[in-house]
């Protein structure tokens, strides 16, 4: 399985992060291991001080694609889910100074939340999903499937030319803004519409 994320993908992010808006998709990976299990907390690894929580549109891939056309690309998920890309926000600001990947702030052991996953038939549209990320009861993220600079189509197309999509692979499709830091005994939950996908504590 394979963990391909977007990066830049709201506006409104790219805003509060003070990034340069892209003229194409910007993805990066997460290896297996960054999965959190089921069950099990997000640790807050030891060399981070500012762990941010990206709550974000997921997507399941069903079957293998290579080159996949936008106006085809439907054909290859039927499930859409949500979860956490965690980002060890001082150590990614620290790469980026530097020129250098930012695999060891986005891609670390435990980085990935994966929630629960719904048939895609359950939205009127995939182009508008509310989903929202509360800490602690508190709503601190929200975001729509609309405010996507390039829709999920439009994202299996392009990843496609560069990557071979794989039957289980999973698509982080980027986060809204509010993004911000975690902290030991936070609970994080996600919701994609009224339903509840995850369930997560900070450690």
């Amino acid at each position: 399985m394979k963990i391909i994320c977007i990066g830049r993908n709201y506006a409104d992010h790219i805003s509060e992060l003070q990034n340069e808006r892209p003229d194409a998709p910007v993805i990066f990976m997460k290896p297996d291991t960054a999965v959190v299990q089921k069950q099990f907390p997000f640790v807050i690894p030891e060399f981070s001080n500012d762990v941010h929580h990206e709550v974000e549109v997921l997507v399941k891939i069903k079957k293998v694609g290579k080159y996949i056309d936008a106006k085809f690309a439907h054909k290859y998920y039927d499930e859409i889910g949500l979860g956490i890309d965690f980002t060890a926000r001082d150590l990614q600001s620290e790469l980026k100074a530097k020129g250098l990947p930012w695999e060891k702030a986005k891609a670390f052991d435990g980085s990935a939340v994966i929630g629960d996953f719904v048939d895609k038939s359950e939205f009127t549209s995939l182009d508008n999903i509310n989903f929202e990320l509360t800490n602690n009861g508190t709503v601190v993220q929200q975001g729509n499937t609309a405010q996507m600079l390039w829709k999920i189509d439009e994202l299996i197309a392009y990843i496609s030319q560069y990557f071979t999509l794989r039957t289980g692979d999973i698509i982080f499709t980027g986060t809204p803004k509010g993004v911000a830091k975690v902290n030991i005994d936070d609970v994080l939950e996600g919701y994609l519409g009224e339903k509840k996908m995850f369930r997560i504590q900070v450690k």
